[in-house]
């Protein structure tokens, strides 16, 4: 998938109400704290694009993967990050994980997964906006390893907010946040909300 077609991809999914971490029943909560403005955000994916990058030893064999739908917006923007300082374009698709999750109820009859490349062998970079339980991020992985064998599997996540149940641990994190379970994080990107910020929720 080109980096530019994401935009307009990650739009139409964001309304058509995927769950995404840290973004359940955001309507009825208040805004307490501002945890990261636009400046913040854009050194944090900087700094993520970095140490792919180093991590990786450049970037041959490497692919980046979003899931849907938070993780969108986030996967592009280091996708261009990367290609800003390598020089090298990195295949990129959205992964959706509705149907790999452990509390879903209700199988959907389509797969809006968008990946047109082979996915064996490859170095996979996971991103999503907020890890929280960790759940969302098994199911990834389980939709990954579905569709083929990865050279490995890394996790990028803007926000790392604690509460693990599951034992994963992100790879890349913008910004640790300690939270209580009563406070949700909600992550606003410019390509979907306007905006660029994270916030806390009570």
């Amino acid at each position: 998938m080109n980096n530019h077609y994401l935009p307009a991809l990650q739009t139409g999914i964001f309304l058509s109400g995927f769950y995404f971490e840290g973004d359940d029943g955001l309507a009825e909560k208040k805004e307490k704290a501002v945890i990261m403005d636009e400046s913040a955000i854009k050194r944090a994916i900087a700094r993520i694009s970095y140490e792919i990058i180093e991590r990786n030893k450049g970037t041959d064999n490497l692919c980046i993967i979003a899931i849907m739908s938070g993780g969108t917006s986030i996967a592009s923007r280091i996708a261009s990050k990367i290609n800003e300082l390598e020089s090298a374009s990195v295949s990129i698709g959205a992964l959706d994980i509705t149907s790999y999750r452990d509390d879903e109820k209700h199988i959907p009859d389509c797969d809006k997964t968008t990946l047109d490349f082979d996915i064996h062998d490859k170095k996979v970079i996971l991103v999503d906006d907020v890890i929280f339980t960790g759940r969302s991020a098994r199911a990834a992985i389980d939709a990954v390893i579905k569709r083929g064998r990865p050279q490995n599997i890394q996790l990028a996540v803007l926000v790392d907010r604690g509460h693990r149940e599951i034992p994963i641990r992100p790879d890349y994190v913008g910004k640790n946040v300690p939270t209580s379970r009563d406070e949700s994080v909600k992550v606003m990107m410019k390509e979907v909300h306007g905006c660029d910020k994270v916030v806390i929720l009570e």
